[in-house]
């Protein structure tokens, strides 16, 4: 431990982090979500992985849905696939989807 002095008050320095600044947790939480999908060389899978992003924005976990696909959001090689969602969100009246397929295609 380090003693410093600051303005006339006397600091100890920890040389570890505190523990209050450690997430003992992380990665811990509610487990995964499972996502519906085929095997990556199918040639269906970027279709199934490009509705399974925007789907789990919809829900508020890209985070997993990119864990899953082992896509991020906006990946260039699912844009084609979005852009028909789009154009089926457009056709069903679907604002949501239609509004995350458009921040998608950004």
């Amino acid at each position: 431990m380090e003693k410093n002095r600051v303005g006339g008050l006397r600091l100890e320095l920890e040389e570890r982090v505190s523990r209050a600044f450690v997430n003992e947790d992380a990665g811990a939480g509610a487990p995964l979500k499972r996502f519906a999908l085929p095997e990556r060389d199918d040639p269906a899978f970027d279709a199934v992985a490009a509705e399974v992003l925007l789907e789990a924005a919809r829900e508020g976990d890209t985070p997993a849905a990119e864990q899953a696909t082992g896509y991020y959001w906006g990946e260039p090689k699912l844009r084609e696939h979005v852009r028909r969602i789009l154009a089926r969100a457009e056709q069903s009246g679907d604002d949501r989807l239609e509004q995350l397929a458009r921040r998608f295609l950004r």
